[in-house]
């Protein structure tokens, strides 16, 4: 993960919402160029799909919170994928969705 977009620790604190919600979409992406167990990619497909569509299209905050909030869940399905990399963009997508429902952006 040389990609500053995709490193372990993330965004900046100080990032907007919507560099966060590029990152998270970026995290779960990276996801499916790796070798996954096939029902974590079940799981971390359907978060990529809504991690896109959230970090693309220029949505009301409550909608944002909403689909975030739908994103967490999914990955919450997910213990381990079984791929180490794949492990830590999972970990850092779960951090930004949670700092993203935590903060004050203005969206």
């Amino acid at each position: 993960m040389t990609d500053e977009a995709t490193s372990p620790q993330g965004p900046d604190a100080d990032e907007s919402l919507e560099g966060r919600l590029e990152h998270l979409h970026r995290h779960l992406a990276a996801t499916a160029e790796l070798p996954v167990d096939r029902d974590a990619s079940r799981w971390l497909g359907e978060a990529d799909a809504i991690a896109r569509d959230v970090a693309t299209t220029d949505l009301e905050r409550s909608v944002v919170d909403e689909r975030v909030g739908k994103i967490e869940t999914l990955l919450a399905e997910v213990d381990e994928t079984g791929h180490e990399e794949a492990d830590e963009h999972l970990e850092a997508a779960r951090q930004i969705c949670v700092t993203v429902q935590n903060s004050d952006f203005d969206a």
